[in-house]
């Protein structure tokens, strides 16, 4: 559906105060390919301060020319591939030139007392914000560190900030550890859990689609909704990230957080504010609704060699730095219960995997049927339920199903379906997703970011069901690379007398 549109006119937004930005692991992939991205696109957006600096601590040693000369060689690549997460024509010379201008590379152990003592002589008594794009096992490493040395502590009118990048914590135990250890070095106000995710332009709508139309919210609640089905499905395998993946699987690397992000966006109750403390207890609140999930109510896939874009493609056990005999899940799909008063009863089906038949990102709302009876001579049986679907990957938009009368001279029903797409309405700019939320942190708005008890309180949903697993319980089902994935996941819907949305074939 298509129709005359004038663009929204451009945001003014304030620069971020000034402040050092120390990346922990500058010379991985996390700070050449999302974080500067990022970082070009504000200073495009002339959203950084004037002083601002960027000092990048790694255990290479290498000059900051040559650290330059990669993170330049990443971003120029960045103009070659249309299918990389950030993709642009050209990079801007200036915008990029003033980011290079302000990189400053600094070798360092994370593990060493001198090392925080030559980046406390490099930030001074300014602002600083410490990004952790490093391996989740130095998170507690590195703020103990910072801890140590004095520089979380914030001077007056100054501010010390923590980013701390997922998974946090691989069950409840660690999680809780973690919390717990970095809480003994700074308040929690001072740490920002982030997910990209949050980033993303489509997913911080759902919230604007939910509580600035007054046609939605009346109807979001278990009076007039069937069940809700959330996807995250990849056609791509584990690649090079078999060492990565191994310990970690679908489960822990996407649910507790990419996976939750999208169910609270969608399930929360209204805040009374978008103040963050507001949106982000709304989010606690959801969260620890979520009924312990049981192994009754999941599904686990690994798959098998088959094809991808009709190329042959390997087996999950035939990937670089994969066991044998691995039953890591490269596929989860979960039945989850909400037990608070706008969802008892409306099951969620979330289902998260790799090499499947399409790509896609989105949540599709099925509602109740309407009382058929003044349709009883039509063929009423065939008609599906109507659908609204938010779509963020790789199409931005919002797609909604519904019956309508078919012309002619007998009462037919047949389906229609309308279309909205973010691009016909607005200008989309390139980016990561990681824009805002490093804006966010500089100018100390958390209410993106996940607290403590959010956190603990998805680990705690699926603990249970980690804990099977640990006794060897359940099956991990193979399923062929193409396709919809195990058929665990579609029965786990067909005993709901329900059936998941395809994925593109």
């Amino acid at each position: 559906m298509t129709q005359t549109h004038q663009s929204a006119p451009a945001q003014q937004v304030q620069r971020a105060p000034g402040c050092t930005m120390v990346i922990f692991g500058a010379g991985g992939d996390l700070t050449k390919r999302l974080l500067m991205p990022a970082l070009y696109n504000l200073s495009g957006a002339k959203q950084l301060a004037e002083d601002f600096k960027i000092i990048g601590v790694d255990r290479e040693q290498i000059s900051g020319d040559d650290w330059k000369r990669s993170l330049d060689e990443t971003m120029q690549s960045f103009t070659h591939d249309k299918t990389a997460e950030f993709y642009t024509p050209q990079i801007d010379a200036t915008a990029w030139g003033w980011i290079k201008d302000r990189l400053h590379y600094m070798q360092g152990d994370f593990s060493q007392s001198d090392t925080f003592k030559h980046i406390g002589e490099a930030i001074g008594g300014g602002s600083a914000l410490f990004y952790l794009a490093v391996a989740a096992r130095f998170f507690g490493t590195v703020v103990d560190g910072l801890g140590q040395a004095g520089l979380l502590k914030q001077p007056d009118g100054k501010f010390r900030r923590v980013v701390i990048e997922k998974p946090f914590g691989a069950d409840l135990p660690s999680a809780k550890a973690l919390n717990a250890r970095i809480l003994k070095q700074a308040d929690e106000s001072q740490f920002y859990r982030i997910d990209h995710f949050l980033g993303k332009e489509t997913v911080q709508s759902i919230m604007a689609l939910r509580f600035a139309n007054g046609m939605f919210e009346p109807i979001w609640r278990r009076g007039y909704i069937d069940h809700v089905q959330i996807t995250a499905a990849e056609t791509v395998g584990v690649e090079e990230r078999g060492a990565f993946y191994e310990p970690t699987g679908a489960l822990r690397d996407m649910v507790p957080n990419h996976m939750f992000t999208l169910l609270c966006m969608v399930a929360m109750e209204p805040p009374n504010s978008f103040d963050a403390e507001a949106v982000r207890s709304e989010k606690a609140k959801l969260i620890e609704a979520i009924r312990p999930v049981r192994l009754e109510d999941a599904a686990r896939g690994q798959y098998g060699a088959g094809k991808e874009f009709d190329a042959a493609v390997p087996g999950y056990r035939q990937e670089p730095h994969v066991a044998a005999d691995s039953r890591t899940e490269t596929y989860i799909a979960l039945k989850l219960d909400i037990a608070n008063w706008r969802w008892a009863g409306v099951p969620f089906y979330l289902r998260t995997g790799k090499r499947l038949a399409g790509r896609r990102t989105e949540i599709a709302v099925f509602f109740k049927p309407a009382p058929y009876q003044i349709f009883r001579d039509t063929p009423v049986d065939a008609t599906k339920p109507n659908v609204i679907r938010l779509m963020i990957d790789p199409e931005q938009g919002i797609e909604t199903a519904l019956d309508a009368k078919v012309p002619g001279p007998k009462m037919q029903l047949g389906r229609v379906e309308t279309s909205m797409r973010y691009k016909d309405f607005f200008d989309e700019k390139p980016n990561v997703g990681y824009e805002s939320l490093l804006y966010d942190c500089m100018i100390g708005d958390a209410t993106l970011f996940q607290r403590a008890d959010a956190i603990e309180a998805s680990w705690a949903a699926v603990q249970p069901l980690l804990d099977s697993w640990g006794r060897g319980e359940g099956k991990v089902e193979d399923y062929p690379s193409g396709s919809q994935g195990p058929s665990g996941a579609d029965q786990l819907l067909e005993r709901d007398g329900r059936h998941w949305e395809k994925l593109q074939e």
